[in-house]
């Protein structure tokens, strides 16, 4: 039975941090409730594995980890689904050093809030199957699990401890959500590492959804059942509702209202909702320009945010500078390769971090409050002045598909 079914979901968190010396621990069972997950190397060099810790409950947690040893280290850790947490912290021989970050932990189920506006009832979110139920389901598994990666991964130890933070959730399509394997990255996955560890980042987008998904799976209520005053919520969908036109059951005034229903239950609920524009497809004419093609649904996007006076992200303004400063050849650079052919949708490692470092600036420039525990050390943000792709890298998950996310 998966966890998320079982009746420990609705345990309390821990009064004491849960505390592990990474060197003794031996492979995850469910009776232990923590270890290795089987079948990979441990801090072994260009051998990532996984760590795995069954937690209380649902919520955040403050993830506290050691790293270093005898030897100088190079260590890279990702949460659940390749959320980046720490990216490529370095440790001279000898030496140790400890780091922190905020890991948010969920299920499926999804608790009444009788006092909600509509009301909440209690149910399960309705996760796509088998995708979530199985190949994706360490988003939801009510435990930790951490990918220890790296050139020369060494940590230690782990000190992980409930924790009350605000928290960002994010809500779109394949772009933001979590993709389970190499070589496909979103934006939300990056998002986590340009953070203080005082703010949760809870990633709730899917591959191939709408805002009508949304609504109808009941993704929106089951962040409405976790939000508190004060939480944010970025709201990025278009890709997927624009083919709506294609089969007549939608088209932008539709998409402009399941819009408006969101931002009002997330005001009613004393949320923060942050509209965000979908970013563009890579697609230039013969003359290297690029040609937009989700212009109506940007303008959407923008005339509900003023209209309701909701901060708004122009990320498909952004990333056309962003595509731009590239041109025809290097922004190839931000798109996987699929069985030869470049995936002009979606993106890769290099290309998420770009659109995510874009919405963090969004933030910044909406003067969205959460933006204040972006960490210092991001350095200029501008769209058309990107990380050169050649100096880029973030180490590899394990792991690699050749099946597109759903979605285009």
């Amino acid at each position: 039975m998966p966890l998320w079914l079982c009746g420990c979901v609705s345990a309390p968190p821990a009064a004491n941090p849960l505390q592990f010396d990474i060197s003794s621990e031996s492979t995850y069972t469910r009776e232990r409730g923590h270890g290795f997950e089987p079948g990979a190397p441990r801090n072994a060099a260009g051998q990532p594995s996984f760590f795995t810790v069954d937690v209380p409950a649902e919520g955040n947690y403050r993830v506290t980890a050691t790293l270093g040893g005898p030897a100088a280290s190079d260590t890279t850790l990702k949460a659940e689904l390749r959320r980046l947490m720490l990216d490529s912290v370095r440790v001279p021989a000898g030496a140790t050093e400890t780091r922190s970050f905020i890991v948010n932990v969920r299920t499926a189920r999804i608790a009444a809030v009788p006092g909600a506006n509509p009301p909440i009832e209690a149910g399960v979110v309705k996760l796509k199957e088998p995708r979530e139920s199985k190949d994706e389901i360490w988003a939801w598994d009510q435990r930790i699990t951490l990918e220890i990666n790296g050139s020369q991964p060494a940590l230690r130890k782990l000190v992980i401890e409930p924790v009350q933070v605000p928290t960002i959730f994010l809500l779109g399509d394949s772009t933001v959500a979590d993709q389970s394997r190499e070589p496909y990255s979103s934006w939300g996955q990056m998002f986590t590492a340009l953070f203080k560890p005082t703010v949760a980042v809870a990633n709730h987008a899917q591959s191939g959804e709408t805002f009508r998904d949304s609504l109808g799976r009941r993704r929106i209520d089951k962040i409405l059942s976790q939000l508190q005053p004060g939480d944010t919520v970025l709201l990025q969908f278009g890709h997927n509702d624009q083919k709506q036109q294609k089969d007549g059951s939608g088209n932008a005034e539709t998409y402009k209202a399941e819009l408006r229903t969101h931002a009002e239950r997330i005001l009613a609920r004393g949320g923060v909702p942050v509209v965000v524009s979908s970013m563009e497809r890579r697609n230039f004419d013969e003359q290297g320009r690029l040609k937009p093609s989700l212009l109506e649904y940007a303008d959407a996007a923008r005339t509900v945010a003023s209209d309701m006076k909701l901060a708004f992200i122009d990320l498909n303004g952004m990333s056309q500078q962003f595509y731009a400063a590239l041109g025809v050849e290097r922004s190839k650079a931000a798109h996987p390769l699929n069985a030869g052919k470049i995936d002009n949708t979606h993106h890769n490692n290099y290309g998420a971090m770009q659109l995510a470092r874009l919405v963090a600036l969004g933030l910044k420039e909406a003067h969205v409050p959460v933006a204040a525990q972006l960490r210092d050390d991001l350095g200029p943000i501008d769209p058309a002045k990107p990380q050169p792709p050649e100096q880029f890298r973030v180490a590899a998950s394990p792991g690699f598909t050749q099946q597109r996310p759903l979605g285009d």
